[in-house]
Protein backbone atom coordinates (compact mmCIF):
# COMPACT_ATOMS: atom_id res chain seq x y z
CA UNK A 1 0.00 0.00 0.00
CA UNK A 2 1.26 3.47 -0.90
CA UNK A 3 0.31 6.29 1.42
CA UNK A 4 1.25 9.96 1.33
CA UNK A 5 2.33 11.61 4.56
CA UNK A 6 1.60 15.33 4.10
CA UNK A 7 4.84 16.69 5.51
CA UNK A 8 8.00 18.46 4.43
CA UNK A 9 9.58 17.68 7.81
CA UNK A 10 12.29 15.03 7.32
CA UNK A 11 12.49 14.39 11.09
CA UNK A 12 8.79 13.57 11.26
CA UNK A 13 8.98 11.44 8.11
CA UNK A 14 11.85 9.37 9.50
CA UNK A 15 10.11 8.95 12.86
CA UNK A 16 6.88 7.76 11.23
CA UNK A 17 8.70 5.44 8.80
CA UNK A 18 10.23 3.66 11.79
CA UNK A 19 6.75 2.99 13.15
CA UNK A 20 5.01 1.72 10.01
CA UNK A 21 5.15 -1.89 8.82
CA UNK A 22 7.18 -2.56 5.67
CA UNK A 23 3.97 -3.35 3.77
CA UNK A 24 3.14 0.39 3.74
CA UNK A 25 5.24 2.48 1.38
CA UNK A 26 5.34 5.95 2.86
CA UNK A 27 5.77 8.88 0.49
CA UNK A 28 6.35 12.49 1.48
CA UNK A 29 5.15 15.67 -0.20
CA UNK A 30 8.53 15.91 -1.95
CA UNK A 31 7.98 12.45 -3.45
CA UNK A 32 4.80 13.66 -5.18
CA UNK A 33 6.43 16.96 -6.21
CA UNK A 34 4.34 19.02 -3.82
CA UNK A 35 6.53 21.87 -2.65
CA UNK A 36 3.68 24.10 -1.47
CA UNK A 37 3.68 25.24 2.13
CA UNK A 38 0.15 24.18 3.07
CA UNK A 39 -1.26 26.94 5.30
CA UNK A 40 -2.28 25.79 8.76
CA UNK A 41 -5.17 28.16 9.31
CA UNK A 42 -7.16 26.00 11.71
CA UNK A 43 -7.76 26.94 15.33
CA UNK A 44 -7.30 23.37 16.55
CA UNK A 45 -4.88 20.53 15.89
CA UNK A 46 -7.76 18.55 14.38
CA UNK A 47 -8.57 21.32 11.91
CA UNK A 48 -4.95 21.74 10.80
CA UNK A 49 -4.45 18.01 10.27
CA UNK A 50 -7.62 17.89 8.15
CA UNK A 51 -6.62 20.95 6.09
CA UNK A 52 -3.29 19.39 5.12
CA UNK A 53 -4.67 15.94 4.25
CA UNK A 54 -7.57 17.42 2.30
CA UNK A 55 -5.22 19.64 0.29
CA UNK A 56 -3.24 16.63 -0.92
CA UNK A 57 -6.28 14.47 -1.59
CA UNK A 58 -8.12 17.22 -3.47
CA UNK A 59 -5.06 18.47 -5.41
CA UNK A 60 -3.39 15.17 -6.27
CA UNK A 61 -6.23 12.65 -5.92
CA UNK A 62 -4.15 10.50 -3.55
CA UNK A 63 -4.85 8.75 -0.27
CA UNK A 64 -3.06 10.74 2.38
CA UNK A 65 -2.65 11.34 6.07
CA UNK A 66 -1.29 14.32 7.91
CA UNK A 67 -0.68 15.19 11.49
CA UNK A 68 -0.61 18.24 13.63
CA UNK A 69 1.09 18.26 16.98
CA UNK A 70 1.04 20.70 19.81
CA UNK A 71 2.70 21.11 23.17
CA UNK A 72 0.13 22.22 25.70
CA UNK A 73 1.43 23.71 28.95
CA UNK A 74 -1.07 23.74 31.82
CA UNK A 75 0.00 26.97 33.50
CA UNK A 76 -0.02 28.79 30.13
CA UNK A 77 -3.65 27.80 29.45
CA UNK A 78 -2.61 25.28 26.81
CA UNK A 79 -0.08 27.48 24.99
CA UNK A 80 1.79 27.13 22.73
CA UNK A 81 -0.78 24.56 21.52
CA UNK A 82 -1.76 24.92 17.87
CA UNK A 83 1.01 27.53 17.46
CA UNK A 84 3.79 25.25 18.76
CA UNK A 85 5.87 25.22 15.55
CA UNK A 86 5.79 29.02 15.19
CA UNK A 87 5.61 30.00 18.85
CA UNK A 88 8.58 32.38 18.62
CA UNK A 89 7.80 33.50 15.06
CA UNK A 90 7.17 32.42 11.50
CA UNK A 91 10.78 31.21 11.11
CA UNK A 92 9.67 28.04 12.97
CA UNK A 93 12.97 27.74 14.83
CA UNK A 94 13.00 25.07 17.54
CA UNK A 95 15.69 26.75 19.65
CA UNK A 96 13.82 30.07 19.57
CA UNK A 97 10.59 28.29 20.52
CA UNK A 98 12.20 26.48 23.46
CA UNK A 99 13.93 29.65 24.64
CA UNK A 100 10.66 31.59 24.61
CA UNK A 101 8.82 28.84 26.47
CA UNK A 102 11.51 28.48 29.13
CA UNK A 103 11.46 32.26 29.69
CA UNK A 104 7.68 32.23 30.10
CA UNK A 105 7.93 29.41 32.64
CA UNK A 106 10.81 30.97 34.56
CA UNK A 107 9.94 30.90 38.27
CA UNK A 108 6.73 28.93 37.79
CA UNK A 109 6.31 25.82 39.92
CA UNK A 110 3.68 24.11 37.78
CA UNK A 111 5.54 22.87 34.71
CA UNK A 112 3.08 20.12 33.76
CA UNK A 113 2.39 19.78 30.06
CA UNK A 114 1.35 17.29 27.43
CA UNK A 115 2.06 16.68 23.79
CA UNK A 116 -0.89 15.86 21.57
CA UNK A 117 -0.78 14.57 18.01
CA UNK A 118 -3.85 14.37 15.80
CA UNK A 119 -3.74 12.37 12.55
CA UNK A 120 -6.28 12.88 9.78
CA UNK A 121 -6.45 10.08 7.20
CA UNK A 122 -8.20 10.28 3.84
CA UNK A 123 -8.50 6.75 2.48
CA UNK A 124 -10.66 5.63 -0.42
CA UNK A 125 -13.00 8.60 -0.06
CA UNK A 126 -13.52 8.27 3.70
CA UNK A 127 -11.89 10.31 6.49
CA UNK A 128 -10.64 9.00 9.84
CA UNK A 129 -9.04 10.67 12.85
CA UNK A 130 -6.57 9.24 15.39
CA UNK A 131 -4.85 10.91 18.30
CA UNK A 132 -2.14 10.32 20.86
CA UNK A 133 -1.22 12.11 24.08
CA UNK A 134 1.77 11.89 26.40
CA UNK A 135 1.91 13.68 29.75
CA UNK A 136 5.06 15.15 31.20
CA UNK A 137 6.82 18.23 32.53
CA UNK A 138 8.89 21.02 31.04
CA UNK A 139 12.47 21.07 32.31
CA UNK A 140 14.29 24.27 33.27
CA UNK A 141 16.92 23.85 30.54
CA UNK A 142 17.64 21.78 27.45
CA UNK A 143 18.90 18.21 27.77
CA UNK A 144 19.94 15.96 24.92
CA UNK A 145 20.45 16.40 21.22
CA UNK A 146 17.99 13.79 19.97
CA UNK A 147 14.52 14.27 18.60
CA UNK A 148 13.36 17.65 17.36
CA UNK A 149 11.12 20.54 18.32
CA UNK A 150 10.59 20.76 22.08
CA UNK A 151 12.04 17.28 22.77
CA UNK A 152 15.08 18.55 24.75
CA UNK A 153 12.85 20.27 27.33
CA UNK A 154 10.02 17.72 27.65
CA UNK A 155 10.40 14.95 30.22
CA UNK A 156 7.63 12.33 29.90
CA UNK A 157 6.06 11.10 33.13
CA UNK A 158 7.82 8.03 34.51
CA UNK A 159 11.19 8.87 32.92
CA UNK A 160 14.25 10.72 34.18
CA UNK A 161 15.29 11.88 30.73
CA UNK A 162 13.82 14.22 28.14
CA UNK A 163 12.68 13.12 24.70
CA UNK A 164 15.95 14.69 23.54
CA UNK A 165 17.91 12.18 25.63
CA UNK A 166 15.85 9.02 25.16
CA UNK A 167 16.63 6.61 22.34
CA UNK A 168 14.41 6.94 19.28
CA UNK A 169 13.06 3.43 20.00
CA UNK A 170 11.99 4.40 23.52
CA UNK A 171 10.59 7.74 22.42
CA UNK A 172 8.61 6.18 19.56
CA UNK A 173 7.14 3.59 21.92
CA UNK A 174 5.75 6.16 24.36
CA UNK A 175 5.38 9.41 22.42
CA UNK A 176 2.21 11.18 21.38
CA UNK A 177 3.06 10.67 17.71
CA UNK A 178 3.96 7.04 18.35
CA UNK A 179 0.61 6.44 20.04
CA UNK A 180 -1.36 8.16 17.26
CA UNK A 181 0.61 6.33 14.54
CA UNK A 182 0.04 3.02 16.31
CA UNK A 183 -3.72 3.62 16.14
CA UNK A 184 -3.33 4.41 12.43
CA UNK A 185 -1.22 1.28 11.85
CA UNK A 186 -3.69 -0.96 13.70
CA UNK A 187 -6.51 0.50 11.62
CA UNK A 188 -4.63 -0.10 8.35
CA UNK A 189 -3.64 -3.64 9.36
CA UNK A 190 -7.26 -4.51 10.16
CA UNK A 191 -8.34 -3.23 6.75
CA UNK A 192 -5.86 -5.48 4.94
CA UNK A 193 -6.73 -8.67 6.85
Amino acid sequence: MKLIFATHNDHKLKEVQQLLPESIELLSLKDIQCFNEIPETGETLEENAKIKADFVTQTYGLDCFSDDTGLLVNTLDGAPGVYSARYAGEQKNAVDNMTKLLLELDGKENRQAHFKTVIHLNLEGVSYTFDGIVEGTITTEQYGLGGFGYDPIFKPNGYNQTFGELSSETKNAISHRGRAIQKLVNFLKNRTL
